[in-house]
């Protein structure tokens, strides 16, 4: 690869939207849920999905039910994305996404949590 076409893909990333949102990955056999923010919606949902084809678990809250249920007993659930604005910094953004994560978490059940995560 030249130097011109690496300049072509580090500039078409950059100027790539930026989506960021609330998600939840779910226990289908027992219905319980991990929820978590990032800004990086696609990212996120790449990962989880690497997980469950490699058989690795995502993150360390889930592992016990990981190993007994498998893999492909977890979803991947988006509840709200929200795209950064080009001009808010990514603290606010973060800051923006921390909201939206406290309004989406006092609609659950917390007896179904495996914990509250805020990042």
């Amino acid at each position: 690869m030249d130097k011109q076409s690496k300049k072509e893909i580090l500039a078409a990333y950059k100027q790539r939207k930026v989506i960021g949102g609330v998600y939840t990955i779910t226990n289908t056999a027992n219905g319980k849920i991990l929820m978590l923010m990032t800004t990086d919606i696609a990212g996120s949902k790449n990962r989880f999905e690497f997980s469950q084809k490699t058989g690795s678990c995502i993150s360390f809250q889930l592992q016990d039910d990981w190993k007994q249920f498998g893999a492909n007993a977890f979803s991947f659930d988006i509840l709200e994305s929200l795209e950064k604005k080009e001009s808010q910094t990514l603290k606010e953004f973060q800051e923006d996404l921390k909201i939206l994560y406290g309004v989406l978490l006092e609609k659950i059940d917390a007896c179904r949590l495996y914990n509250s995560v805020r990042s």
